[in-house]
């Protein structure tokens, strides 16, 4: 089975042929529980049916649009292709692509519908990942309105933000959050992230993004250990951190954080799935998430 599916009602199994013909995909004849089961394995789906039937059965499905696959539906009488869900994570692009065998994409997504730029559409050309996501909201809301400054950073660099700035990262399936005692060196730093990333199975390449406490902005070995590591270093703010869940008891309560080195790894994850929970790895302490 290929990432990208087709379902359609019987009648309309020659249009979902002809689809699935142009953009190398599976064809599945709708039933009651088809969504259910294409659902975990499908990054794409196109719905050759009513929008009703469609909404219907895909809603109580719905968990992330990080995760959820992207849906277009196609009009019954074969003229529109209509992203349903995941408009800014590969829906609208699909449509776009069925204009190939003559559908009218429909873009619904506001940035788009005006020509106006998405960060997720940023990220796709630049190659890049978005490392906080939850900032999309307040960054795409201000791209409705008017330009805003988009700042390339080259490393070795550290970069601080609010909640309203939108972090594109280098790609990589891994994210890496770390926590040091005062005065740590550099040489520590890199040492214990290594041997981190070395346990787990993971390569330094892998890692998209490392992540801390805003609260350790003044330790100047963090900082260049990190540098060291060849992806940025982003501090979190006090919210940011404390907004995570699933994590282990942590003596960070002390400075008012939930934790420091898992809830910022998960913070910056794609899937918000903790790989290796905290670990002490002499005065650094080393979470990795995805």
């Amino acid at each position: 089975m290929t990432s990208t599916i087709v379902v359609a009602l019987n009648r309309f199994l020659p249009e979902a042929e002809k689809i699935a013909g142009y953009i190398g995909a599976d064809v599945k004849e709708y039933t009651p529980e088809i969504f259910s089961e294409i659902f975990p394995v499908a990054d794409r789906i196109v719905a050759v049916m009513s929008m009703g039937i469609a909404v219907r059965k895909i809603a109580p499905l719905l968990s992330d649009k990080w995760k959820d696959p992207a849906i277009v539906i196609v009009s019954p009488d074969f003229r529109y292709a209509i992203p349903l869900v995941g408009g800014h994570h590969g829906a609208n692009d699909l449509a776009k692509e069925l204009q190939g065998i003559g559908l009218v994409p429909v873009i619904t997504t506001a940035t788009e519908a005006i020509g106006r730029d998405s960060v997720e559409g940023i990220a796709q050309r630049t190659g890049t990942v978005i490392a906080n996501r939850d900032s999309t909201r307040a960054v795409n809301a201000a791209l409705l309105d008017s330009d805003i400054p988009v700042h390339a950073v080259k490393g070795p660099a550290l970069v601080l933000v609010d909640d309203q700035v939108s972090i594109l990262a280098r790609k990589g399936d891994y994210t890496v959050g770390v926590g040091c005692r005062k005065g740590v060196s550099s040489a520590e730093v890199e040492a214990s992230l290594r041997q981190a990333l070395a346990d787990a199975g993971i390569s330094p390449d892998q890692v998209s993004v490392f992540s801390t406490t805003a609260k350790k902005f003044g330790e100047t070995g963090l900082r260049e250990g990190v540098a060291a590591m060849s992806a940025p270093l982003i501090f979190l703010d006090d919210d940011t951190i404390n907004a995570q869940e699933g994590l282990s008891p942590s003596k960070a309560k002390r400075i008012g954080l939930r934790g420091v080195a898992e809830p910022c790894a998960l913070a910056v994850s794609k899937r918000k799935e903790l790989l290796m929970k905290k670990k002490a790895y002499g005065r650094v302490t080393v979470a990795i998430a995805r």
